[in-house]
């Protein structure tokens, strides 16, 4: 049995811990929040581009867009894919990076001719480790995630989209359902369904005829790179979110375990001391009692 000195020990070292875990339980739900108002001061406007894109489907019958699927076709494409994959920089959040990397792999798995671009150190460390390729890795964007990041890296995927390059794109992202639920998502980016655009039951048909200059498909490709660099953000900013979540229950789950632990060592600290003091008081009587033997 470990002595009060080695018990003592453990205890400090488990409350040093504990300190560290809290911190960075506090450190997660500030940029939680952050971020959570980050993405609600970013979504009108990416709200409105769908809005209008949706318009001119409403308005238009004769849409034609390399980035949709034909009115009569939406088989797979044929040829090399991309992925944009959103891990976390670090670890110490659950299963968030794990989900992430699994749903990754099933794309992989059902297409093998997918080339990869990986948002976060943890997603870029995993593929390297087990020799899977990696077309473009960006650095600190999973920490902080902004507009201007999206918009580059949706430059990226876009200019091999239209040269050709790859025939469909895909995000493996984290989806914060809800304050307690998150859910890894592989989603198809490009091209879009129609239905993706399409007017809900009930929504009110637009009657009024609109003019689009030079034509529609003009307008309709140029308003696409932007929802697009909008959608890639949102796609950040909910990956981001999640981590902080998960960060935040793992290390509420380890304040917990410390309290825990921390009572065990307690318990087991005083029951050590009191055999050490009921043990020093046997041999003080024993040894008085062999001194009175002695004297008589």
């Amino acid at each position: 049995m470990a002595g009060t000195k080695e018990i003592k020990t453990h205890i400090e070292s488990v409350r040093e811990t504990r300190k560290i875990t809290n911190a960075m339980y506090l450190i997660a739900s500030t940029k939680l929040r952050r971020a959570r108002a980050d993405l609600e001061n970013t979504r009108p406007f990416f709200e409105a581009a769908r809005g209008e894109i949706k318009r001119i489907f409403r308005t238009a019958n004769d849409v034609d867009s390399q980035y949709f699927y034909p009115v009569d076709n939406d088989t797979p494409r044929e040829g090399t894919y991309a992925c944009l994959v959103i891990t976390a920089d670090k670890g110490l959040a659950g299963a968030y990076n794990q989900n992430a990397i699994r749903e990754a792999m099933k794309l992989l798995d059902q297409h093998p001719d997918t080339k990869l671009f990986v948002v976060g150190e943890y997603g870029r460390r995993f593929f390297s480790q087990h020799h899977i390729p990696i077309e473009r890795s960006f650095l600190y964007t999973a920490q902080n995630p902004t507009m201007d990041r999206a918009r580059k890296i949706s430059a990226l995927l876009l200019e091999g989209f239209d040269q050709g390059t790859f025939q469909e794109i895909f995000v493996v992202y984290t989806d914060l359902e809800s304050a307690m639920s998150f859910q890894a998502r592989s989603v198809r980016l490009l091209p879009f369904h129609r239905t993706h655009f399409a007017t809900p039951p009930g929504e009110r048909a637009v009657t009024t005829h609109f003019e689009f200059l030079p034509n529609v498909n003009s307008v309709l490709d140029n308003m696409i790179p932007s929802y697009v660099s909008g959608y890639i953000y949102s796609a950040l900013i909910d990956s981001f979110c999640c981590e902080q979540n998960a960060r935040m229950t793992a290390m509420d789950s380890a304040n917990q375990n410390a309290e825990k632990l921390l009572g065990e060592l307690s318990l087991q600290f005083n029951r050590v001391r009191q055999s050490a003091i009921t043990q020093e008081i046997t041999e003080v009587s024993a040894g008085a009692k062999a001194q009175r033997q002695r004297k008589e």
